[in-house]
């Protein structure tokens, strides 16, 4: 049970307790909260425990499994430019997990390197994650912006991503990247942090907060810092940035599992925020599209193509089809799969157990197979759906809760 501490007009001594007692009596629910109560000998408002909703996992609830190639650069995210005869590229790709996560920090540091010649119009190639808030960012920088890409975000990887807060997840290994790239990613992670914070509270929830909860039935997940239960030490040593912007992401904290229904030896609760990926793309592509952007359909199959664009200046954000279209063997990608179970609007929290994470959308409940940690997937690049591995994601969640209890009362 939490506790909030009561204000200083509600803490009394014993000889007006039984006062306040009836005071507080007469207020009811609305004085401090539906559900909350005053300990009348400390002075403090508990509040009610937490609610948990059953996820139905089920494998008659499944209605898709989809696919994701995360584009990994050991050296980090490619944010260069060159030049394509007379055309000035700037390369916005290779962000591994984290695309999403560190989209608009992203896009902020390629429209800079963009404006620096002051074009009236800008092209950016690719419609994901990195496409649109880059094309958003060019048109508040006071540009004429053309999206050129061959689908549309629903058709995108991106669309596929699991769309949480992860904004070093294989971002890059700690050994290739470059020196001054830890700042930059912090750079890129507080702009992002900071630009989502608009998106929370606006109509369909394309940006929301939710609590995670990491459970484990033997020994704690990764140790003391809460890892997902489930994830190897992995074989490359992928860089971790987390502890940079540490003062503006919340914590994790233990929690007496006897308060919550998961029958398990261990609980860590965080926050975290959710992108639910069909409202929040909707959103990008409406604002975009308000501001007068355009978007064509167009496929782009050597960089030497580029020379037929009437804009002299591109951002160039294709994911991991840069690999092919720029012949760039850096990029290496890494397999995700999810199976996605009817949504369910009233789970608003998610979980990690026994090497699954589950993340509640909007559009539905994402579940993800975690074993083998950061190396899961590497230099996978099959895009076919894995029947087996989605029934072993949702047949571990079922497992939780057939063994879940009722919640202590307090």
């Amino acid at each position: 049970m939490s506790l909030v501490r009561a204000p200083p007009s509600l803490r009394l001594d014993r000889r007006r307790l039984i006062a306040v007692g009836v005071g507080l009596a007469g207020l009811g629910g609305c004085a401090v909260g539906r559900g909350s109560r005053v300990n009348l000998l400390s002075g403090v408002i508990e509040a009610p425990p937490r609610r948990f909703a059953p996820i139905r996992a089920s494998q008659n609830r499944i209605f898709d499994v989809t696919v994701c190639l995360r584009p990994f650069r050991a050296a980090g995210p490619r944010l260069d430019t060159e030049m394509v005869g007379d055309t000035l590229v700037v390369h916005n790709y290779g962000h591994g997990g984290s695309g999403w996560s560190l989209s608009w920090g992203s896009a902020t540091v390629a429209v800079e390197q963009a404006m620096a010649r002051s074009p009236a119009e800008i092209a950016v190639l690719g419609c994901g994650a990195l496409g649109l808030t880059a094309a958003t960012v060019a048109q508040q920088a006071g540009a004429k912006v053309t999206i050129y890409a061959r689908d549309l975000l629903p058709d995108t990887r991106s669309a596929r991503a699991t769309g949480a807060w992860t904004p070093d997840s294989r971002i890059a290994l700690a050994d290739k990247a470059a020196p001054g790239f830890p700042a930059l990613w912090e750079r890129m992670a507080r702009i992002s942090y900071h630009t989502y914070r608009s998106y929370l509270g606006l109509p369909g929830t394309p940006v929301e907060w939710q609590d995670r909860y990491y459970l484990w039935d033997e020994a704690p997940p990764g140790g003391a810092n809460g890892d997902p239960p489930g994830a190897a030490q992995p074989a490359l040593d992928f860089a971790s940035y987390a502890e940079r912007i540490r003062d503006i992401t919340p914590g994790s904290e233990r929690v007496d599992p006897a308060t919550t229904p998961f029958a398990v030896k261990g609980v860590r609760r965080s926050s975290s925020m959710t992108f639910n990926i069909a409202d929040y793309g909707h959103t990008l592509m409406t604002d975009f599209l308000l501001r007068g952007g355009r978007v064509e359909r167009r496929e782009f199959h050597a960089p030497a193509e580029l020379a037929s664009l009437r804009e002299k200046v591109v951002i160039n954000c294709p994911g991991y089809a840069a690999r092919a279209l720029w012949n760039d063997n850096s990029v290496v990608p890494v397999r995700g799969q999810i199976a996605w179970l009817i949504p369910q609007p009233e789970v608003d929290y998610g979980v990690i157990y026994d090497g699954v994470n589950v993340v509640p959308r909007r559009d539905g409940i994402v579940l993800q197979l975690l074993d083998g940690g950061d190396m899961r997937g590497y230099g996978d690049d099959q895009e076919t759906a894995d029947p087996a591995e989605a029934k072993t994601a949702v047949d571990r969640i079922a497992a939780l809760y057939a063994k879940a209890r009722p919640p202590a009362s307090g």
